[in-house]
């Protein structure tokens, strides 16, 4: 590859500069010879004001289409997502060149410290009746209603950070969700004794917090992972990319995303999935609230675009 520099293109949110220096330490690894940087874009989603990113009516590509803008123009090399915000139909000339391997998938439920109902492993049954928990996912939101139809669910918006501050200054909230993974990258740590803890500038003091396990939870699809976005016939950035892919994680999300663009395609819809590698096959778990109550489905299969379409099919 020449010595001019290849240009990473992220968010600028903490979380996203976190995702794109983790690409970054990995091609500085892999090509120590080449030279890289970090180009930080704002997207629509950045600028949007609206108090909830679950409408329906949201175009797609909220957190990508001005990270997408530069990579076809040629402005940057790559593009680095959370794959979960990544629309399952990409920009003409584009493709997913790498994916990373997958943090933990599971999210986490977080609440104030000094709340009564506040324990090391608290659970979603522990929340008082009709508690309030703050989450902008219909996703989580469909999932929350079906284990405790008493919650009232409120929508929040900001980065990690702020939510948690939002959580602790604003007492009518009652219970947070987030992504593990995010919390992860953010170098947030769940204690031995419930309480959060991390970085002074990241995490409010005073929390606690518990993964909540897959049985009452799915992920969406894509959570946990980042996908790194190229062009088609780039063959440098391709063989970069090549180093840094997880093929077990890339045939995992490759099977959600079939599943989730069968179902419609955004990640506004109330449907959640996740797959898991065991050897030359694959085994995902789906649920669908699109016709109200949920719909489970579970199969097994080596090829992960058949799978996603078959589990689709079921629960269309």
């Amino acid at each position: 590859m020449n010595k001019s520099p290849i240009r990473i293109a992220t968010r600028g949110s903490a979380l996203a500069l976190a995702q794109a220096n983790i690409v970054l330490a990995l091609c500085q690894k892999q090509f120590p010879a080449c030279n890289f940087e970090i180009k930080t874009i704002k997207t629509t989603g950045d600028k949007l004001q609206t108090p909830a990113l679950a409408d329906a009516n949201l175009p797609k590509g909220l957190f990508t289409k001005e990270l997408e803008v530069a990579l076809t123009n040629k402005e940057t090399d790559l593009a680095v997502h959370s794959l979960k915000d990544l629309p399952t139909e990409l920009p003409s000339g584009l493709k997913i060149g790498a994916v990373l391997e997958r943090e933990d998938v599971r999210d986490v439920l977080i609440c104030r410290r000094a709340a009564p109902y506040a324990r090391a492993a608290i659970a979603i049954r522990d929340l008082p009746k009709t508690a309030v928990v703050a989450t902008s996912s219909t996703r989580r939101a469909a999932q929350l209603r079906e284990l405790r139809s008493d919650l009232k669910i409120v929508p929040i918006r900001g980065n990690v950070p702020t939510r948690l501050r939002k959580l602790v200054q604003q007492p009518e909230i009652d219970a947070l969700i987030l992504a593990a993974a995010g919390l992860i990258r953010l170098q947030i740590e769940l204690a031995h004794d419930g309480l959060l803890i991390g970085p002074e500038d990241v995490v409010t003091p005073g929390l606690c917090a518990a993964f909540i396990p897959l049985e009452d939870m799915l992920p969406c699809v894509g959570q946990g992972a980042i996908g790194v976005e190229i062009r088609e016939g780039d063959r440098k950035v391709a063989e970069l990319c090549a180093a840094l892919n997880h093929e077990d994680t890339l045939r995992c999300v490759t099977a959600e995303r079939a599943f989730l663009r069968a179902m419609g395609g955004g990640c506004q819809l109330a449907v959640a999935a996740h797959a898991q590698a065991l050897g030359s096959e694959l085994r995902m778990r789906a649920v669908s609230f699109l016709k109200g109550a949920a719909r489970r489905a579970e199969a097994r299969a080596s090829d992960p675009v058949a799978l996603g379409r078959e589990l689709a099919a079921r629960l269309s």
